[in-house]
């Protein structure tokens, strides 16, 4: 991988003439294709963002800018493999317990100090330091790091973190075990270099756009809070030369229709498809509508904590609440967008996991409506002791369609009462962090491409892990899948476990469906995590 990384940086420092010249003359340097004079990428998020800090970042639409201001160590193509990022490439030794990664010395921060090892080694001992509590720090003790679990825990100094500045280019990092994922961990934000002296400096505030120095291909020129955001270009990076996109703008819209509206008026570039439009929108504007796997699930989670509702201790009424759902319903007539049912955790789009077949994804929905109410009834519930309790997910048009389904076919088919409530984003994690809950919508998507990106949120530990639910053999399943050189037998019990004891309802896989304007061009459809780099992207001349 070193040696193939080098001669991949070799390849494109001799093509960085050709580029620019095709740059200045206005043309795609690869394609050909014209471009357009007004470079300017525009598009909807649905909340206003958890933060633009690498190691404080815990949501898709944040985690989206962060990958713009902040480069790490290695970033991804369109198909999702692995390409040098700050890093040109890095060994490893013979015991696959230490990787050695090596840094390009043309990586500049925006006010134009050089990007250091030693700016690895801070950021990734803030993601670990209790004081900052970081949202992601258990991320940092998934990827094995010497010491993390115990420094996590306030058991050992920040210090003995296992990361270390060899030189001002050469980061070293020393796991507790072997993980052959492990630099595919090292896309994420919560592994970017920090700018030690400007957070020192700043404290918190040091994420406002007057105070900011990144080492992305973007700064952070504007946000207003729960209204938009913008990017520009910086022209400190190293490779801003075969940068197209000069300004990238988020706006927060929290309606899916209000959206699609705007974006018909040609006011975004791209724009979430609001549910059940997709056929007819796919009709109508072909080169536009667009539906691809994404590495995601949408689930509700039971609250599972020892404040949690009595009735859902009993695994026969989770169980019940699960097998009630009929999932066609919600892919084919609610969202119609191309989501597959779901009845494991991880989806299939993982790489390398088969689904397992599970006992109720071989049922008829007749079969397992059947099922559901002999459970119910066995658990003690039924039309003299009705099962009531609240659900809550975060404000969206989609998010409630799909509430008030569960929430009708709970009743028609069970009897159940259900209370819905709708919370804006950032209340609504705080709810669900808090176990302030008794149902909660959850939805994930893969931080890697590897299954226990999602078996993970439900180890007994786990920082996601929100219901609280501890099972004893899922938590030694996945410690054993880490140093498993086959996990597929391991990831299917788990799985059947989940089956079994429903902690989670597992409602469908997602699919990337949006509008997208055919003048964005290299958008990475086939890259299922969709991590997207606006520096990858282009507009065209219409």
């Amino acid at each position: 991988m070193h040696n193939k990384t080098n001669l991949l940086i070799a390849g494109l420092l001799s093509s960085t003439f050709i580029a620019s010249v095709a740059l200045a003359a206005g043309t795609h340097p690869t394609t050909g294709e014209a471009l357009a004079d007004d470079q300017t990428f525009t598009y909807r998020i649905l909340d206003e963002h958890s933060s633009v800090d690498p190691q404080v970042v815990e949501d898709v639409s944040g985690a989206e800018i962060v990958r713009d201001l902040f480069e790490g160590l290695m970033n991804q193509d369109r198909d999702g493999n692995l390409v040098p990022g700050v890093a040109t490439g890095f060994t490893t030794n013979d015991t696959n317990d230490v990787y050695t990664f090596t840094l390009r010395d043309t990586a500049k921060w925006s006010n134009g100090d050089p990007v250091l090892a030693s700016d690895f080694v801070y950021g990734w001992k803030r993601a670990v330091d209790p004081e900052l509590s970081s949202p992601y720090s258990w991320f940092m003790e998934l990827m094995s790091i010497e010491n993390a679990a115990a420094i996590i825990a306030g058991d050992k100094p920040v210090d003995d973190l296992g990361v270390t500045a060899v030189d001002d280019h050469t980061l070293e990092v020393r796991l507790s075990a072997p993980l052959p994922y492990f630099p595919q961990m090292t896309t994420h934000a919560t592994t970017f270099p920090a700018p030690q002296k400007v957070i020192e400096a700043h404290g918190d505030a040091w994420t406002k756009p007057e105070n900011m120095v990144s080492n992305g291909a973007y700064i952070l020129t504007e946000h207003l809070p729960q209204e938009r955001s913008v990017r520009e270009r910086n022209t400190m990076y190293w490779d801003n030369e075969n940068t197209i996109v000069d300004k990238v703008v988020a706006l927060v819209i929290n309606d899916e229709n209000v959206a699609l509206t705007r974006y018909m008026a040609g006011e975004l570039d791209r724009t979430e498809v609001p549910a059940g439009q997709f056929p007819r929108l796919q009709q109508e504007n072909p080169a536009e509508a667009i539906s691809f796997p994404r590495l995601c699930n949408y689930y509700y989670t039971f609250n599972l904590s020892e404040d949690g509702p009595e009735a859902f201790k009993d695994p026969r009424v989770r169980q019940a609440l699960s097998l009630a759902v009929d999932r066609k319903i919600i892919t084919e007539k609610i969202l119609a967008g191309g989501q597959p049912e779901a009845y494991t955790f991880a989806p299939e789009a993982t790489a390398g996991f088969t689904v397992p077949q599970v006992e109720m994804s071989a049922m008829t929905q007749a079969e397992r409506d059947s099922l559901a109410k002999e459970l119910l009834a066995e658990a003690g519930y039924g039309p003299d002791n009705p099962l009531s309790f609240n659900m809550i997910y975060n404000t969206s048009e989609s998010h409630k369609k799909i509430a008030v389904a569960l929430g009708q076919m709970w009743k028609q088919k069970l009897g159940v009462q259900t209370d819905l409530g709708n919370l804006e984003w950032k209340v609504f994690l705080d709810t669900r962090g808090n176990q302030d809950f008794d149902l909660a919508r959850g939805a994930w998507c893969g931080d890697y491409n590897e299954a226990s990106t999602f078996l993970d949120l439900l180890q007994s530990d786990s920082g996601y892990n929100d219901g609280k639910f501890q099972n004893d053999r899922v938590d030694e399943l996945l410690a054993a899948a880490k140093i498993s050189a086959n996990t597929a037998e391991l990831y299917t019990e788990v799985e059947q476990i989940l089956a079994q004891e429903s902690p989670v309802i597992p409602i469908y896989h997602y699919a990337g469906v949006y509008m997208m304007d055919s003048d964005v061009g290299n958008w990475p459809v086939d890259n299922v995590e969709q991590n997207w780099y606006s520096k990858d992207l282009y507009k065209i001349a219409e």
